[in-house]
């Protein structure tokens, strides 16, 4: 259910609550697949549910997750700072953030040359520690056994094709089933973003700068996260950046990555595909991206 956000129901809802940063003066900062975010003075942020049913939940569980994270990891990261609390002004679950300086890289994404690839693989190892028992699972299998999706990629693999957004389906289906053949991850369960795709990562000059929306924080297969550096780092980086990770993956876990990727490429490339041709919840600025992920991909 899509909900009206004004600046003014921002506005009296931290004077309602958070009475002591209501004079800081409020922008919208950006509008997300579940959550607006809406800039508080010089390095706050404002992020409210605005569209998705579970948007409440995984803001909670950033609130409750991320701050004890935020420390280790060597990029900036919204960190929550409040927690807002549904109201009769406004039902749903809220946070106040730190703010994260740089453009989303769907718009601005790395160059080479700007080490991308160690930036990436030092935040990812990082992140990368074992995960305690009571941390939560992946949502849509993310994290989980790669094959167990098989039939959502397979979906979006024939959306692509009617839609005339690949030609060459025939290499796109042997990555997927190289990838997804290879053994399950057989290690602890690690902590994993989850959702790395461009528009979920921050660059300056061409750098990355800034990682946000850690909404899908899980525990799974690290595999999931690795597949980034297909879908963000220019091409001939993927094998410099496996190198620079600390542990470096194993061959399996190199294929499952390569299927992640191919996953999450699809997607972006028919959420892009939405968004050009004005489709509710598409974002045009996500199929460029994907598209050159794709090639990468099938290039190998």
């Amino acid at each position: 259910m899509t909900v009206d956000i004004t600046q003014d129901l921002v506005a009296a809802l931290l004077r309602e609550q958070h009475p002591d940063l209501a004079h800081l003066p409020l922008a919208l900062g950006a509008v997300g697949w579940d959550n607006q975010l809406w800039r508080l003075g010089d390095d706050l942020a404002v992020r409210l549910p605005w569209q998705t049913d579970d948007a409440d939940e995984l803001l909670l569980k950033e609130y409750g997750l991320v701050p004890a994270l935020a420390s280790r990891l060597p990029l900036p990261i919204p960190t929550p700072m409040r927690l807002g609390r549904p109201s009769e002004r406004f039902g749903r679950t809220w946070i106040v953030t730190t703010w994260v300086e740089g453009e989303p890289a769907d718009r601005a994404p790395v160059t080479p040359g700007a080490g991308g690839e160690t930036a990436l693989a030092a935040f990812l190892s990082a992140l990368h520690r074992p995960a305690p028992p009571d941390a939560p699972i992946g949502r849509h299998g993310r994290g989980g056994s790669l094959a167990a999706t098989s039939q959502g990629v397979a979906h979006f693999l024939r959306l692509a094709v009617e839609r005339g957004l690949i030609h060459d389906a025939r290499t796109l289906e042997t990555i997927w089933g190289d990838a997804a053949s290879a053994p399950d991850w057989s290690g602890p369960p690690i902590w994993i973003h989850a959702d790395l795709h461009p528009a979920n990562v921050l660059t300056r000059d061409g750098a990355l700068c800034g990682v946000i929306d850690f909404g899908d924080l899980c525990a799974g297969d690290p595999a999931c996260d690795l597949a980034a550096a297909w879908l963000l780092l220019p091409d001939g980086a993927t094998d410099s950046f496996y190198r620079a990770c600390e542990p470096g993956p194993d061959e399996a876990t190199r294929r499952r990555a390569r299927g992640w990727a191919l996953s999450k490429a699809l997607v972006c490339l028919i959420i892009g595909d939405d968004g050009t041709h004005g489709r509710p919840g598409g974002k045009p600025s996500w199929g460029q991206p994907a598209a050159a992920a794709l090639k990468r991909l099938a290039a190998l």
